[in-house]
């Protein structure tokens, strides 16, 4: 199974999201082609009213731990309540350039 798919099915069953979406980032970075090691992720779920935002990020990160033991490098996490997107206009901000180098691309 790929990555980006892994982490969808395992939010999917544990948060019952509202809006899931998990886009793979990694060729915005110095890794190799194929690497699925840097993913952005913005998951709207009841399950985080009530929750700070650390708390949630502990959450999705506990619930992602065999991932990021492994492949996973990275997670740009955007966690919000039904309401929370509601009043964002269901938006997130663009992710910003990698700025790390890597031996990958010398």
């Amino acid at each position: 199974m790929n990555m980006k798919t892994y982490i969808e099915s395992t939010l999917t069953e544990t948060l019952s999201p509202e809006h899931l979406d998990v886009q793979d980032e990694s060729y915005m970075h110095n890794v190799p082609e194929g690497a699925q090691s840097h993913f952005k992720v913005t998951v709207v779920s009841q399950a985080f009213e009530g929750q700070r935002l650390i708390a949630r990020h502990r959450q999705v990160n506990s619930v992602l731990a065999d991932a990021l033991a492994g492949p996973v490098h990275a997670l740009a996490l955007h966690t919000h309540t039904p309401a929370e997107w509601e009043a964002k206009g269901g938006q997130v901000a663009d992710s910003p350039a990698c700025r790390g180098g890597s031996r990958f691309n010398e």
